[in-house]
């Protein structure tokens, strides 16, 4: 409090508070806008903190920190309740307004906002509010815009303050007992017993007229923005994962608030097949799957890294690198927060005739197979042949995995879902004998729940899988495909596993069909949920229109 010299007295005068604000206070924000509040931007109650000073020349320093905002949506309809036994660290209740656009940061009318604060406070004195908690005397206004793309933040401060006309003086500072006896307080208590009865009574104040308010905190000796970029400050990784999650996030503001981000984010994907597993692992972390296990046992050859995005040049010299292990590195060089892992195996295919001397490792690998499927919550079939899609087909099928398959024609692909197997139980091969495997193979095919199932890659064939790499010429040998197929083929099954988590029954969910009768009326958040999903290039409607010339 400071005093200026005025005849009759000293005028009342207090010095501003100076701001700061915790970083802490900005990543509460973000999360909760991000999180919870999406478009709406309703004032937010807040609370800050200061320490009382008696020095006239010492500045009080106000400051927000991550407890300032409420921690759950139930608390942001009244002020957040702080404890008040330390005394160094004052609680101020405040009121925050945070815009969604730059163009609305720049239309609030600062002025009313002011005004509205100051009501707060004149009113609380009239209540007596102010009597019982003086905190409330000290309310401040924030006003901010935050770009969480940029991790940039504009805001300004008020700590309304009242101006009185004339200004509120101080005269002297005595014990109220050494300014009247007690019969002289009696006597000025009955001569101001009542109101003034008109508003024409000479020396009459209006106590019902909130006076003018100022408070708005200048920054560099002007009324401007304070800007904050935390973007610099934070560790790359968790910038990293703050923004590959945020356009997911961005998603259930409008567009899908439905959206199951904890869901899809915690399934464990196994991916059989490194060429379209390139695409296929991006698309899944762009959907923010973190666990991605790729499994393939090929090397990287000179054709690919045009054609498959994670792999470079680097990766095909000195006989190449397995296929594997060089996406792993890749992923993690792109995101680093995903935990890729690299498994380098064959997998074992009908009609592709083993030695004796191969026949312990190919069971192996069809444990190890086994495992893997196991231990994961969702496999994507991307091989190169039939065959290969085989085993894998049928141990998805035993244990209930959800499943998705995605094979390639030279100007054609076909993506579709799994349907559950007949079976209800998943068998433990490692205490079981070697010819176990094939017994439970054999049960599976064989079973017949009597229930409508989808089904498999395998259902319709009517012939079982044979080799189909033998005595072929070099361009059956490669994968001769329109090289734009694959990244739609990928990026459709990702979309259709994506549809699978939101569906309620999940891998038992039926085929819908789109049609003139039901188009656009799923009930689903998503839409509908094919079974099957083919297309190719010469298929596609291609229209050709002559717009034009503008005059």
């Amino acid at each position: 409090m400071a005093k200026q010299e005025q005849s009759g007295g000293s005028i009342l005068q207090f010095a501003p508070f100076q701001s700061f604000v915790d970083e802490g206070f900005w990543h509460r924000l973000s999360s909760l806008k991000l999180n919870k509040l999406g478009i709406d931007d309703s004032p937010i109650p807040v609370t800050g903190f200061y320490a009382p000073c008696s020095h006239s020349q010492v500045s009080n320093h106000f400051t927000l920190l991550s407890e300032s905002i409420p921690s759950n949506e139930s608390e942001q309809c009244s002020v957040p309740a702080i404890p008040r036994s330390n005394r160094n660290r004052c609680s101020v209740p405040g009121i925050l307004y945070n815009t969604n656009t730059w163009e609305a940061y720049h239309a609030l009318d600062k002025k009313s906002l002011l005004k509205e604060e100051a009501k707060k406070i004149w009113e609380d004195i009239h209540t007596g509010k102010a009597v019982e908690d003086s905190a409330v005397l000290s309310r401040f206004l924030l006003i901010s815009f935050a770009d969480l793309k940029k991790w940039s933040f504009h805001y300004l401060f008020a700590f309304p303050a009242l101006v009185f006309d004339p200004p509120a003086t101080v005269v002297g500072l005595k014990p109220a007992s050494q300014w009247f006896t007690l019969e002289e307080a009696d006597s000025v208590s009955a001569a101001c017993n009542d109101w003034r009865n008109s508003n024409l009574t000479a020396g009459w104040r209006d106590l019902l007229r909130v006076p003018n308010a100022v408070g708005w905190e200048l920054n560099k000796g002007r009324h401007i923005s304070r800007v904050i970029n935390l973007a610099k400050s934070m560790d790359p990784t968790m910038l990293a994962i703050s923004a590959a999650d945020l356009n997911l996030k961005l998603m259930r503001w409008r567009a899908l608030p439905s959206l199951k981000l904890d869901k899809v984010s915690s399934t464990k994907c196994l991916l059989l097949g490194a060429t379209l597993g390139c695409q296929v692992a991006r698309m899944l972390m762009a959907w923010g799957i973190r666990k991605i296990t790729l499994l393939d046992h090929g090397r990287v050859a000179m054709s690919n890294p045009v054609r498959q995005s994670l792999y470079t040049l680097d990766n095909c010299l000195n006989g190449g690198d397995f296929k594997a292990m060089a996406a792993v590195k890749s992923l993690k060089e792109i995101f680093p927060a995903v935990e890729a892992e690299g498994v380098v195996m064959a997998i074992p295919m009908p009609g592709h005739p083993v030695s004796s001397q191969e026949e312990e490792s190919m069971l192996e690998d069809c444990r190890r197979l086994h495992e893997l499927v196991d231990s994961h919550d969702a496999v994507f079939i991307l091989t190169d042949t039939k065959e290969s899609r085989w085993l894998p087909a049928l141990l998805c099928a035993n244990a209930n995995k959800i499943t998705i398959t995605a094979a390639l024609g030279f100007d054609s692909f076909l993506v579709m879902r799994h349907g559950p197997g007949p079976l209800n139980s998943t068998h433990d091969l490692k205490a079981e004998p070697e010819n176990a495997l094939s017994a439970d193979m054999d049960s599976l095919a064989m079973a017949d729940s009597g229930a409508e199932r989808l089904g498999c890659y395998f259902c319709s064939d009517v012939v079982a899988p044979t080799d189909s790499t033998a005595d072929r010429t070099l361009d059956q040998q490669c994968t001769v495909t329109r090289p734009g197929l694959a990244p739609i083929a990928s990026s459709l099954a990702v979309e259709l596993f994506v549809d699978i988590l939101h569906h309620p029954n999940g891998i038992f969910a039926d085929c819908e069909i789109a049609d003139s009768s039901n188009s656009g009326s799923s009930e689903q958040p998503l839409g509908i949920l094919p079974h099957q999903i083919r297309g190719g290039d010469r298929e596609s409607e291609k229209r050709k229109r002559i717009p034009a010339p503008s005059n």
